[in-house]
This record gives structure tokens, C-alpha cells and sequence, in this order.
């Protein structure tokens, strides 16, 4: 299960990673701004969190449910 969950995280902060990388691309030919570059990380930061923590419950969860039919 905590392959499982570890594989989920990557694979997110990989997502986090190429949405922040398309944010900087559109800064750097001047279709957004600098403050929305920098709205746009940290709501991208944001949800990134909140999935991770939201894998980390289920992971939780999870586990605790195998050990109770142990």
C-alpha cells in the first residue's frame, strides 16, 4: 500500500512540476504577468498539497483496515 501511495505522490509532484514549468513558459512570452506567475505557483502548490494529503489519509486508512482483518 505504501508503494502504492509513494508511486500516487510522484507521479503528482511530476504533474505539479510540468504545470509550474507551462506558468513559467507563459511568462517568459509575456501571456501572464509576474504576479500571476506567482498567484498561479502557489494555487498549483495548493492543490498539490492538498492531494498529497488526501493520498496520505487513504493510505491510512487503508492500512489501519488491513491490520484490523489481520
Amino acid at each position: 500500500m505504501r508503494k502504492t501511495a509513494e508511486e500516487s505522490k510522484v507521479a503528482i509532484r511530476s504533474i505539479r512540476r510540468d504545470a509550474v514549468d507551462q506558468v513559467k513558459k507563459l511568462k517568459k512570452n509575456n501571456e501572464i504577468t509576474e504576479d500571476d506567475q506567482k498567484k498561479a505557483e502557489e494555487d498549483i502548490q495548493k492543490l498539490t498539497d492538498a492531494a498529497i494529503k488526501d493520498i496520505d489519509k487513504i493510505d491510512a486508512e487503508k492500512e489501519k483496515e488491513i491490520m484490523e482483518v489481520k
